[in-house]
């Protein structure tokens, strides 16, 4: 039974925060109290709202009063979330919220600037590096590539240079110029228009490129000369040179541009992620021959600590380093006796920086984030390293009396993993903290002083505190689905594993901790990839394999809509490895990753599954729209003839407040509708075409039952458990989890062919235990139509649910990057040598 309305007159002590009327997103006029200075857990199905009761109210509204607190000028620097709509808070604590996110997209952020240890650093080595004689002492700002003083300037601080070689543009130099040997050339018109200068300025076009000599080859490859000439179009080598010598009328004067500089100044000024991706393929990276790919001066390079510069004691992995400054921490480390009698000051400061430092890489040693080095980017990390490195820098700040909100900690965490995530969630509360933890993960779960479990079901199904309380009470809550995974645990039900079909062989695989790496996965079967944070399963699944793939399949394994930040960021690294054997029997690869699945309001759950065109069809052939004589255009909300023209399609209208968060309200004109009033006056079964998109999938199944083309995509988007999500629900609003599944729904509901390799790197992340369930079951079926699915996981259900199990480890780091086990799940479970092993085993107990 959902917990019955506090009694207000019974005022809770205030060790409480009290909810009164919380109706953020689908929840329902929550009244709850929750106690400080405890973990308290919310769970509850994917999108039950439990993050609109932790995230969208409690800390939003910590968040308000704090802000109320800090000059209005101030305010604006700040990103300010909604007011949360609750009648009622109180004795709610300042709250800091650590969210799921990616890193930020630029090489400049890194894991030493997220957790400051990289100025710490700097300081280490201005006050007590060692100098060479005669250098003057160089401020810390010196050792940042990221500043004008530290950064090399050759590279701006970047450690790479890209150039465009001949061999980069022009890949094949059996070709002549008119088969399009200068590759890097643009297409079409552009390209042609570029030929036909060369032909004008007496170059030989019809000769292969290799044969051309190499003056000319320069010149057209990287003369910064513009010659503007006149062009006759059609024309052969010899007619043109005819036309010439008779100064006949050009069909248009032409300017050239030499192959380097139409890369280059495409790369830079396009704002086409497509174009500038294209042009990318044609550019080389290599480490910066000034500073060695060690982004700074050399001044700042001279200078060392413990026999290393900056840039090398970037690059040792957390452990080591922590290793290497535990001596100086304790001032136990034997330097040169007679400059520090002369030098006492620099012992002094020695010794207190390498103190603090080995305190903060010890929270980030027990976080199990040892095999980061300081210099890592932060694009290259999973959310769940990122928060791993904020919650670090929390736990080291010794608050006391704050509210920690975070969401859910224990996404892309080993379970060995989690047990340190634990401990330190424990620290902090030990300090006088409480804890509000949106989670999954049943051993976290277990670990909760408190429990809030939100449903029962998801979207409109939800909304509702089933629970508050010790753990030990859920077990009476019938409706409670987070209470079947908690205490009716029975061990999975007996399955054959599958066979398999044959082995996608990949040899000599490099790439980061994987060193000459030779792999067999197993064809037609579900095989999940395990190990400890960062022993090396996404460098070999999710990035050698795709890519790997992706080139033998001839497509980009790289998403068009990501743009990069510098230069240098465009280039792919290498792939050290081939495929040896196996991919013959592969015709299309499917890379289901938990990217957002549009990044404008714009882009929703209809338009990107392809519902959308059916229904605006549906609409268009209606008989209300052919007497208007309306087309399916007239349907779209991107389109001028259909959307609301005051709001232009956004549905809701921005009124900029200055000090205070900017407010969305709907349109007034088509009250939230998006359409103008001709196009929601055509009815389809008594609906408009905006009455459809504020559908929920279940609601739209059971309108759209009689017709094949929605019912069949509604069906799969139901299996997969978003019955509950909006046609019309925007793409900025979903989960990674959420979009990870339309992506998935997106697949399952195209016709199997049964020879197409899907990878999906961690898809229960972001899953309540019967959303797997759901989950499971989906990829199963993919596998029986005779696909192969590979994926990168560490929840141990999906695990032992699988055919084949290659775990990687042992270790993180340098101590990883090698297959420990790679067999059935019950023989993994056997291994002495994979941390994995014990807790499959408890998986396939049913533990």
């Amino acid at each position: 039974m959902p917990q019955s309305r506090p009694d207000d007159s019974a005022m809770p002590p205030p060790a409480h925060v009290r909810v009164r009327g919380a109706r953020e997103h689908n929840l329902k006029n929550v009244d709850v109290d929750i106690p400080r200075d405890a973990l308290v857990v919310f769970t509850g199905v994917s999108g039950s709202g439990k993050s609109s009761l932790a995230f969208g109210t409690l800390y939003a509204e910590a968040q308000r009063r704090y802000l109320e607190s800090v000059s209005p000028y101030a305010r604006r620097l700040f990103h300010q979330m909604a007011v949360p709509e609750v009648d009622e808070i109180d004795g709610l604590p300042p709250a800091v919220a650590l969210q799921q996110q990616r890193g930020t997209p630029t090489t400049r952020s890194s894991v030493g600037s997220v957790t400051t240890l990289s100025n710490l650093m700097r300081m280490l080595y201005s006050r007590a590096g060692d100098y060479p004689p005669g250098q003057e002492l160089l401020y810390a700002e010196s050792f940042s590539p990221n500043t004008p003083e530290g950064a090399c300037p050759e590279c701006h601080g970047l450690g790479r240079v890209v150039e465009a070689t001949e061999q980069s543009m022009v890949p094949d130099d059996s070709l002549t110029i008119r088969e399009r040997a200068v590759a890097a050339w643009p297409t079409a018109w552009h390209g042609q228009n570029l030929r036909e200068i060369l032909m004008t300025l007496g170059y030989d076009v019809d000769t292969p490129w290799r044969d051309l000599p190499r003056k000319q080859r320069d010149w057209i490859l990287f003369t910064d000369e513009q010659p503007t000439v006149p062009v006759y179009s059609g024309l052969s080598a010899k007619e043109v040179q005819t036309a010439l010598k008779q100064k006949a009328t050009p069909s248009y004067q032409g300017t050239f541009t030499s192959a380097r500089k139409y890369v280059l100044q495409t790369y830079a000024t396009t704002q086409s992620p497509l174009m500038k991706k294209r042009v990318a393929r044609y550019l080389v990276s290599n480490d910066c021959p000034a500073c060695n790919g060690r982004r700074l001066r050399r001044e700042s390079l001279s200078v060392t600590f413990a026999g290393h510069d900056i840039s090398a004691i970037s690059r040792l992995p957390l452990k080591q380093l922590a290793a290497l400054l535990a001596p100086y921490a304790a001032n136990t480390a034997r330097g040169n006796a007679r400059h520090d009698r002369e030098h006492p000051e620099q012992v002094i400061v020695r010794q207190r920086i390498a103190a603090d430092l080995a305190a903060r890489l010890a929270v980030l040693l027990d976080l199990g984030l040892g095999y980061l080095t300081l210099e890592r980017s932060t694009p290259t990390l999973s959310p769940g390293e990122l928060q791993r490195l904020r919650l670090a820098t929390q736990v080291r700040s010794n608050l006391f009396g704050v509210v920690y909100v975070l969401d859910e900690p224990s996404a892309g965490l080993h379970p060995a993993d989690t047990e340190a995530l634990l401990d330190a969630l424990d620290k902090l509360k030990a300090s006088g903290n409480s804890l509000f933890v949106v989670e999954h993960e049943l051993d976290v779960i277990r670990r909760a002083d408190w429990i809030v479990d939100v449903g029962p079901a998801a979207g409109e199904g939800g909304g509702t505190v089933l629970y508050s309380g010790p753990p030990e009470g859920l077990a009476a809550v019938a409706l409670s689905q987070t209470r079947r995974y908690l205490f009716d645990v029975a061990p999975p039900a007996a399955r054959a594993v599958r066979e398999p079909a044959g082995w996608l062989r990949l040899e000599g695989i490099s790439r980061n901790n994987l060193q000459a790496l030779d792999v067999a996965f197993p064809l037609g079967v579900l095989t999940s990839v395990t190990g400890v944070s960062g022993s090396g399963k996404s460098s070999l699944v999710s990035q050698a394999l795709v890519e790997l793939a992706a080139a033998w399949l001839g497509h980009d394994a790289g998403e068009a809509e990501e743009e990069a930040d510098a230069l240098a960021d465009a280039i792919a690294m290498p792939v050290g490895g081939r495929i040896g054997s196996g991919m013959e029997a592969i015709r299309r690869m499917v890379r289901v990753d938990q990217k957002p699945i549009g990044r404008t309001p714009r882009s929703n759950l209809a338009t990107y599954t392809g519902l959308f065109d059916h229904v605006r069809k549906l609409f268009a052939a209606s008989p209300d729209a052919r007497r208007r004589r309306f087309d399916a255009g007239h349907f779209s909300f991107n389109v001028a003839k259909g959307r609301c023209p005051n709001c232009q399609g956004e549905g809701q209208v921005m009124v900029e407040l200055l000090f205070l968060p900017s407010v969305y309200t709907p349109c007034p004109a088509c009250e939230g509708a998006r359409y103008n009033d001709r196009v929601l006056a055509v009815r389809y079964q008594d609906r408009n075409i905006a009455d459809v998109l504020g559908m929920t999938v279940d609601a739209a199944l059971d309108f759209f039952a009689d017709h094949e083309a929605l019912a069949r995509p509604l069906g799969v988007l139901r299996e997969v458990g978003l019955g509950y999500l909006r046609l019309g629900q925007s793409a900025t609003e979903l989960s990674g989890g959420e979009a990870q599944r339309i992506k998935l729904a997106t697949e399952l509901q195209r016709p199997q062919r049964g020879d197409t390799l899907y990878i999906l790197d961690e898809p229960s992340t972001g899953l309540h235990p019967s959303d797997i369930d759901r989950l499971l079951a989906q990829l199963q079926t993919l596998v029986d139509a005779g696909n192969t699915v590979i994926v990168v996981e560490h929840d141990m259900r999906i695990v032992a649910a699988s055919d084949w199990v290659m775990d990687i480890g042992t270790g993180a780091g340098d101590e990883g990057g090698r297959v420990v086990a790679s067999a059935p799940p019950a023989q993994v479970a056997k291994s002495r040598d994979s941390r994995t092993a014990p807790y499959l085993a408890r998986a396939l107990q049913g533990g």
